[in-house]
């Protein structure tokens, strides 16, 4: 069992920027596969990037693309997802997720494990 635990939302102003963390219990990340959703009010969670583990890249929405970037530290033990040129329509609960093995990236039945969320909230 892995547990997840995201930090670093808050409220910015539109064109600023936040990074999430997300850290793991029991398990570090070099054996995980980390994808990173959000999910506004009224809307489906949707897929915003993914660090694979067995290629070693990192794969974006096109909403992101360009703007977010998702790492993880040399110890894997924490991943993070910078936010740059957030705008009102980035305002979410972002999720990391994990698993061993993740073959759709963008799909979120594809990760067992989840954190509980962090709100990120952006104002115009």
């Amino acid at each position: 069992q892995v547990q997840l635990v995201e930090s670093g939302g808050g409220l910015v102003q539109a064109g600023g920027s936040l990074r999430l963390s997300c850290a793991a219990s029991r398990r570090t990340f070099s054996s995980l596969t980390v994808g990173w959703f959000r999910q506004a009010p009224g809307k489906e969670r949707e897929w915003v990037a993914t660090l694979q583990r067995s290629s070693g890249r990192t794969y974006y929405a096109d909403s992101v693309k360009g703007r977010f970037t998702a790492s993880r530290d040399n110890a894997q033990i924490t991943v993070y997802l910078q936010m740059n040129r957030l705008n009102p329509e980035d305002t979410a609960v972002y999720y990391c997720a994990a698993d061993t093995s993740v073959y759709v990236n963008s799909a979120y039945s594809s990760y067992r494990y989840w954190g509980q969320g962090t709100q990120v909230t952006v104002s115009s």
